[in-house]
């Protein structure tokens, strides 16, 4: 589920972040609780990009049609303080996209990637990134943008707790805080509403960080605008099933992925690598997921099928998922399960094959119980996982068009 070609070009310059072992070794709880309450504060700023409009209109060409770029724009990695997975104070770093424009007041996006293995491999990171492009393009139309990295790629600290909720939602709320403040010093200012949009794993993160804003006062200032997901894995357990039993595009990489990921985080897949992984695979395949490595290396050491890289018993785990496996997934089933009271928009691809069409339909049946008026659209069967972006890319920018008018 990655929206972006792995390279390994780096951005010139240095982050200016600093030590911050004072941010993550509070020496109390007292101390941890106030620095939990600076989330979105930022730590530092580093100017990354500065395109004219016709720049941004090259950028976006050979991915993105779209010939209505009006505006010139200003690109900066920002790192801020967020939480991690178990809710510890930590860094995460984003990349905030201001249009040159005259407008004082921006409405803004905040923009959720795909899967990424390679921490560079980000749109604060990577100026080849389908992410950075997703940015140009609607900072290019007039909004703010902000884009997460999340925890544990770019900049952040420690690992990426691949999809877990709590981190998932911090590290954008806390990017949008950050936004606000960068744009407030650059003398502008951030509109209350924020519509949310994201691809692949950014699906169901743009469900969950909708619901946080909407339905549990996430951000005391912003407040929730319009939903746009792409090709968002939506019913999980039904997702990882498949790649259990290499139905999907990639399946081995995909499960070796999260299942590294969840047990860092959660505990109880397996106790030894050796009774999820296959030899010689178990002894190298955690160290394959640590960040440092881009998805060509990663594809090259491990087999794309998962029959071929784990145990059978890990396998049938995976088919059938039970105790703590089960009560994890369950949220992640759940993303679209709740009445959004604005409009939202669901794309998908019918020649998808790493995402199945079926989790778009999952979502969207789960809002229509819940009530949630939405629209569905497939971009079509000739276009797979990676290219679906692009093809939803301009219509969500009509689409949020649309909902701020109605707004």
């Amino acid at each position: 589920m990655t929206s972006q070609r792995v390279r390994n070009r780096m951005l010139a310059g240095t982050a200016l972040l600093g030590s911050a072992a004072a941010l993550i070794s509070p020496a109390s709880a007292a101390d941890a609780e106030r620095a939990r309450a600076r989330g979105g504060d930022i730590v530092s700023v580093e100017q990354v990009a500065d395109l004219t409009a016709g720049e941004v209109a090259d950028e976006l060409k050979d991915e993105i049609t779209w010939p209505k770029v009006r505006h010139g724009v200003t690109a900066y990695r920002v790192a801020y303080r967020t939480t991690n997975s178990a809710g510890d104070p930590t860094t995460a770093s984003q990349l905030v996209v201001l249009p040159k424009s005259r407008t004082r007041h921006l409405s803004t996006v905040s923009w959720l990637h795909g899967t990424t293995v390679y921490r560079k491999d980000v749109a604060s990171q990577n100026p080849d990134s389908g992410d950075r492009r997703a940015a140009l393009l609607f900072a290019s139309t007039g909004r703010a943008v902000s884009a997460p990295d999340y925890v544990g790629l770019g900049t952040g600290e420690g690992f990426h707790p691949y999809g877990d909720p709590g981190a998932t939602v911090a590290a954008s709320v806390d990017g949008l805080r950050a936004a606000r403040a960068l744009a407030h010093r650059e003398g502008r200012e951030l509109k209350r509403t924020v519509q949310v949009s994201g691809f692949s794993q950014g699906g169901p993160a743009t469900m969950m960080v909708g619901r946080a804003l909407q339905r549990e006062g996430a951000d005391r200032y912003f407040r929730l605008g319009a939903l746009a997901t792409v090709s968002g894995p939506f019913h999980l357990t039904a997702f990882e099933a498949d790649a259990a039993n290499d139905k999907i595009e990639k399946s081995g990489l995909y499960l070796a992925y999260f299942a590294t990921a969840w047990n860092k985080m959660y505990g109880g897949l397996y106790d030894s690598p050796s009774d999820a992984f296959r030899a010689p695979y178990d002894q190298k395949v955690e160290r394959l997921f640590d960040g440092h490595h881009t998805t060509e290396q990663i594809a090259g050491a491990l087999p794309p099928a998962s029959r071929d890289l784990f145990t059978e018993d890990f396998l049938n785990k995976i088919r059938k998922p039970a105790g703590i496996l089960k009560d994890r997934l369950r949220p992640l089933d759940n993303t679209c399960d709740w009445r959004p009271d604005v409009p939202v928009a669901i794309f998908y691809s019918a020649g998808d094959r790493d995402v199945d069409s079926s989790h778009s339909t999952y979502c969207a049946r789960q809002l229509t119980r819940n009530g949630a008026p939405h629209e569905s659209t497939d971009l079509g069967g000739e276009f797979d996982h990676g290219e679906s972006v692009g093809q939803a890319l301009p219509k969500i920018v009509s689409f949020f068009d649309r909902a701020s008018k109605a707004g």
